[in-house]
């Protein structure tokens, strides 16, 4: 088990940002790690790279307790906050050095990460002279330097650009092969494209935590459909798993299922029973971005 936390509450002066949080995380997976603004995401991972100490609870990140054996977790974690905090006055080589020196790491291992993380051909340049998204690499090459088994990413794409998206989210995927990678962002294209599983936290509780594949196959079924005329909403919701029905514009509806069953060829079967007559008919799953905001209203 790579990350273990156990009813972690954190409460600062008056407000209480963590309730009993508690989640666990397997070696090897990618974990999303979602919620709004003020969920207490990173007061979460604050608390597991040992940079807060939890108001009550436990964790465990590789085996080792955060608030008894700090420092093999840090040994043991790779960090990257939200605000990358960087050097900006240092070349890029010269920055990893003098973490390398830190951490009393080999020369040899800067190469190393400068290649994994793609950043030979900006290696040589201050870093005030590259864009957001090599600044970003930096950050990872630095979080990566001591070879941790857990990297924790706090909000890793914010601010870039599309090719910077695809460049950094392939980039954590390589890594991913490897490691655990426990991640948050705001992104939930970057969650289907990268993680394994989800959690989503609101005001200071987990509301969700599931296989990203379950979570989807779980999501209200959509179907568009266009007749020929104006059907009423009432003699719609006739059908079986029904959940809702919205008349979209003209003669346009969208039908809202509970069930993963395909339910086009109901649809059409309705239709004929009654005599209508389909113009369109269109499948469309709910997407985890409108499961977010139903879970965090």
């Amino acid at each position: 088990m790579s990350i273990s936390v156990s009813n972690i509450t954190k409460i600062y002066d008056n407000q209480n940002a963590l309730k009993e949080v508690s989640f666990k995380v397997n070696q090897g997976e990618i974990v999303g790690f979602l919620g709004p603004n003020g969920a207490g995401k990173s007061t979460m991972m604050k608390i597991l790279t040992t940079y807060l100490d939890p108001t009550e609870g436990e964790a465990l990140v590789n085996g080792y307790n955060i608030q008894t054996q700090s420092i093999e977790v840090q040994r043991s974690v790779g960090y990257l906050p939200e605000h990358n905090p960087l050097y900006l006055e240092m070349y890029v080589r010269e920055y990893l050095l003098f973490n390398a020196q830190v951490y009393k790491i080999p020369k040899s291992r800067i190469e190393e990460v400068i290649i994994l993380t793609g950043l030979l051909p900006e290696s040589n340049k201050k870093i005030s002279q590259l864009s957001k998204g090599y600044r970003q690499r930096v950050g990872l090459a630095c979080a990566l330097l001591h070879d941790p088994k857990v990297l924790i990413l706090d909000e890793p794409t914010t601010g870039l650009d599309p090719n910077q998206l695809v460049e950094i989210r392939e980039l954590i995927k390589s890594v991913g092969r490897e490691k655990t990678v426990f991640l948050s962002t705001h992104i939930m294209q970057e969650v289907e494209a990268m993680c394994d599983r989800v959690i989503i936290i609101d005001q200071g509780e987990i509301v969700a935590d599931k296989n990203l594949n379950e979570m989807t196959d779980q999501m209200d079924q959509l179907i568009e459909v266009e007749f020929d005329y104006r059907v009423e909403e009432a003699f719609l919701l006739k059908f079986d798993h029904i959940k809702d029905v919205k008349n979209i514009h003209g003669f346009i509806y969208q039908l809202t299922f509970d069930t993963t069953t395909d339910m086009r060829s109901a649809v059409f079967d309705f239709a004929h029973d009654n005599e209508l007559k389909i113009l369109q008919l269109s499948r469309k799953n709910k997407d985890l971005e409108s499961l977010f905001r139903e879970l965090t209203k």
